[in-house]
């Protein structure tokens, strides 16, 4: 590989672990408090609105439903009103944040219901509040579900921000098309493959490792 080469290789590598961070991010902020409302306002949860419950849960649905590429291209005009262009690695994660966040959302969600009801009417007795239950209970009980969940939220994106490179988003994923397929350079885009499977593997195992770490502090 020529130094050139290895430069473009090093960036690209650098776009996508700056997507995925990025969107990853986005997607945790919004996504935790998406399942928290979707448990929140269920039968018999703490807040229960089920109207609530039930538009959330079906905006939710509506946009996991739609292939990330689809996603993708419908989304180009908001990202050009965000970020002021269609193209490009910030410009990717828009629509990178806007898939991850429902698809968190649901992940989160599932650890959530997993919380013992004992111990939430246990500070109900005791007198604790909505924020309190949140803070003390449901969070820190689901905690190893979140973070497996979040884990697995951000190797879908890595997968998803070298989709991206299919409109030139930069990352891997571009590197891969641009050079491994369009000029048939089989070298590239093994090297792209090899990486984004070391990523994914470094990724799990570290999301692996402190699920670990969490599970044996509660236990």
């Amino acid at each position: 590989m020529s130094p050139i080469m290895l430069e473009l290789f090093v960036r690209s590598l650098w776009e996508t672990v700056l997507m995925t961070g990025a969107a990853g991010l986005i997607s945790l902020i919004a996504g935790l408090p998406l399942g928290l409302a979707l448990v929140m306002t269920d039968r018999g949860g703490i807040a229960e609105n089920l109207w609530v419950n039930r538009i959330l849960g079906a905006i939710i649905n509506g946009f996991r439903s739609v292939p990330f590429i689809i996603l993708l291209v419908a989304l180009i005009p908001l990202t050009r009103l965000i970020v002021g262009t269609a193209l490009g690695t910030w410009a990717a994660i828009v629509p990178l944040a806007i898939a991850a966040t429902p698809y968190y959302a649901r992940i989160a969600e599932v650890s959530l219901r997993e919380v013992d009801h004992g111990l939430i009417e246990a500070v109900r007795a005791m007198g604790g509040g909505r924020w309190t239950i949140i803070r003390e209970v449901l969070v820190p009980e689901a905690l190893p579900g979140i973070v497996a969940g979040f884990t697995v939220t951000l190797v879908t994106l890595i997968g998803a921000s070298a989709m991206a490179g299919a409109i030139g988003a930069g990352g891997l994923g571009d590197l891969a098309i641009r050079y491994g397929y369009q000029r048939f350079e089989t070298g590239i885009m093994i090297a792209v493959v090899i990486v984004l499977i070391a990523l994914v593997c470094a990724m799990q195992w570290l999301g692996d490792r402190l699920v670990a770490r969490l599970d044996h502090r509660q236990g």
